[in-house]
């Protein structure tokens, strides 16, 4: 398993943010309101296109946990069973930071009151079923957030947004921010 998450981290190299990525880091630099970006994917680029406001809610792979003293880190190279935490200096109980089926995603509180607060929701390439994130329409709906979908197809909860576009991220991220800045 470790072999897994090695191949992607080592990835990473490879890999750039595309127009989307660097559209949602112009929204965080311009929109007037608070901003967060809550995000599933579990590489760093929304941090390459310049994003700082956001949360990995399942982790990173550019980041370790270890299962002895329960500290996250920043992890570049590759993990071994030999690997030892920088922290508490234990051998072998590292593991990829990256939430596992069954697992509480990250940040959780930190969400559902940003989600409580929120004027705008937007919700990027997501099926709309993998559940907590799936539920967050909800949380925003009921909160009084105007709730926008922004998605190559529909989604399995299309229904429960004010506003649905259609297309690739690469083109309907940019222009929404687009008209939102204007």
């Amino acid at each position: 398993m470790l072999e897994f998450y090695n191949m992607r981290r080592r990835n990473l190299a490879n890999v750039y943010p595309n127009e989307a990525h660097h559209a949602l880091a112009r929204l965080e630099g311009g929109f007037k309101g608070e901003f967060l970006l809550v995000t599933q994917n579990v590489d760093d680029l929304h941090e390459s296109a310049g994003s700082r406001k956001l949360i990995h809610m399942h982790g990173e792979h550019g980041s370790a946990l270890c299962e002895a003293c329960g500290m996250r880190m920043r992890w570049r190279g590759d993990m071994t069973v030999n690997s030892q935490c920088t922290l508490c200096g234990t051998i072998g109980r590292l593991r990829p930071d990256v939430v596992w089926f069954g697992e509480m995603p990250y940040q959780m509180d930190r969400i559902y009151r940003a989600l409580r607060e929120a004027e705008l929701f937007i919700a990027i390439g997501t099926s709309g079923n993998v559940y907590p994130a799936a539920a967050f329409v909800e949380e925003a709906r009921a909160a009084g957030a105007r709730t926008v979908e922004l998605n190559l197809e529909q989604s399995e909860n299309t229904e429960l947004f004010d506003e649905t576009i259609r297309g690739p991220a690469t083109e309907t991220v940019p222009a929404f921010v687009d008209r939102l800045l204007a």
